[in-house]
């Protein structure tokens, strides 16, 4: 740790879009959901599969325990956000309605890519030592993370080199873990990682990802991490990985152990 107390807070800073390496992340994801397959992904089937679960875990109230309420004051009166405000139920037709959004054949529509939405999120890190010291109780231990360059033409595909690369860095194999939560950027850049990788369906995302709950850019690490952490400690589960791509070519992952 870098402070002499051993315990920091981590946000995010939003930065400005770009396209290194001459393109734009959407148009990344165009080229990837060539490669997971065009039939496949044409309907767009995945997206309202993945909203159920968020609705799901909305009514079944798995987010509480990880959401600040937030009161804001008016000349109308309080009004309290404890609900994410993007998940909204959808169909795979009226998805299939929905026109191309980077190229004119293109699959990346409105509906099978995150929201931009505004967000905030935080955790606290400490070492060991000052977990002792100042009696705190951790949630989970780090046990590993790791980043990678990739192609920037297809830096949506980030992830799975990242996961590989901290599941050997930690000397693990994927089924030693439990869950694994991907930023869902779009539809098709989850399932290419997905497939890259041959995740079971069961382990991951299981609570839904970008595209129904929103994507607040540079929040959305801090979120998965915080949202996993969470969600091992709610099913008992021991291992899990949290992991981004990163615009420009990049792919991070990290390992926590739950100790809740």
């Amino acid at each position: 740790m870098a402070t002499k107390t051993g315990v920091f807070i981590v946000g995010a800073k939003r930065t400005a879009f770009g396209t290194f390496g001459g393109k734009l992340k959407g148009h990344s994801s165009t080229d990837l959901a060539e490669i997971a397959s065009r039939a496949a992904l044409k309907s767009a089937s995945i997206a309202p599969e993945h909203v159920d679960h968020v609705v799901m875990a909305n009514n079944a109230g798995n987010f509480k325990a990880e959401i600040t309420p937030i009161t804001l004051k008016s000349k109308k009166g309080e009004v309290v956000f404890e609900v994410d405000e993007h998940p909204r139920e959808t169909t795979n037709e009226s998805l299939a309605k929905l026109p191309p959004v980077f190229q004119k054949n293109g699959l990346v529509t409105a509906g099978n890519a995150s929201g931009i939405c505004d967000g905030a999120a935080a955790v606290v890190v400490a070492s060991e030592s000052a977990v002792k010291k100042l009696k705190l109780t951790p949630l989970a231990r780090i046990v590993a993370w790791h980043a990678v360059g990739c192609d920037p033409s297809i830096m949506g595909i980030g992830p799975a080199p990242a996961i590989r690369g901290v599941l050997e860095k930690a000397k693990m194999k994927l089924s030693d873990i439990d869950l694994i939560e991907v930023n869902e950027a779009f539809a098709a850049q989850a399932v290419a990682v997905r497939k890259e990788l041959g995740i079971d369906q069961d382990k991951f995302n299981v609570s839904g990802g970008a595209i129904a709950l929103g994507h607040p850019l540079a929040a959305s690490g801090t979120r998965i991490s915080a949202h996993l952490v969470h969600e091992l400690k709610r099913r008992g589960a021991k291992f899990g990985i949290g992991s981004a791509c990163i615009g420009g070519g990049q792919g991070i992952a990290i390992i926590f152990e739950s100790i809740a």
